[in-house]
């Protein structure tokens, strides 16, 4: 079975096109018109091992939330398609990534039930092009529509490039743990029977 997808969406503010292969190799092309975001998502890939391809236009000349938010849209959407029924993996999936001073953790619950706690430092102010307050609105994002339980927590860091970094590796990892099938499920992970 093969667990990719494609996705498109079209604002007034934005345009993307996103593709997913789940048990990929960490290939990517991606393109955003935002460097360092471009650099965040590839961390993504790379260690999670998908092979993905973004390639997003967007009002940048406004800002940057539009397009961070909308790729986060798209990318949720594009992960929950390819995820499909959910069947057989293990639903779980927790990371912690050290990047210099900075140690960030990203705890991944692929329950169709939304829900984020971002706590990043509480000293890290918002400054710069691309802070750690807009990376919360792609998780947030990333969070609806991927139908993700989605805990991230940076213990302690105090540059914002390698708090982000930490962060969107150790998302990778978790969601690669998460969405990896494990042969003693046979069905979805819950009591319930269904997720």
């Amino acid at each position: 079975m093969k667990r990719t997808s494609s996705v498109k969406r079209k604002t007034r503010e934005t345009e993307i096109h996103i593709e997913l292969n789940i048990d990929g190799k960490g290939n990517h092309k991606i393109s955003t018109g935002i460097p360092f975001f471009d650099h965040m998502l590839t961390l993504f890939s790379v260690h999670g091992f998908f092979d993905l391809t973004i390639a997003a236009k967007g009002d940048i000349e406004v800002d940057f939330h539009h397009t961070v938010e909308d790729v986060g849209l798209v990318l949720g959407e594009t992960i929950n398609n390819a995820l499909g029924d959910r069947k057989g993996i293990k639903r779980y999936g927790y990371a912690v990534t050290p990047m210099d001073e900075v140690l960030g953790s990203v705890v991944v619950d692929l329950s169709n039930r939304p829900f984020l706690v971002y706590n990043p430092p509480p000293e890290i102010t918002s400054g710069g092009v691309f802070d750690v307050h807009l990376a919360g609105e792609f998780f947030r994002a990333l969070s609806v529509k991927g139908g993700m339980n989605l805990h991230i927590n940076v213990n302690y860091g105090k540059n914002a490039h390698h708090i982000i970094e930490s962060v969107f590796k150790s998302l990778g990892r978790a969601l690669d743990d998460a969405s990896t099938f494990d042969e003693r499920i046979t069905g979805v992970r819950s009591s319930k029977g269904h997720i």
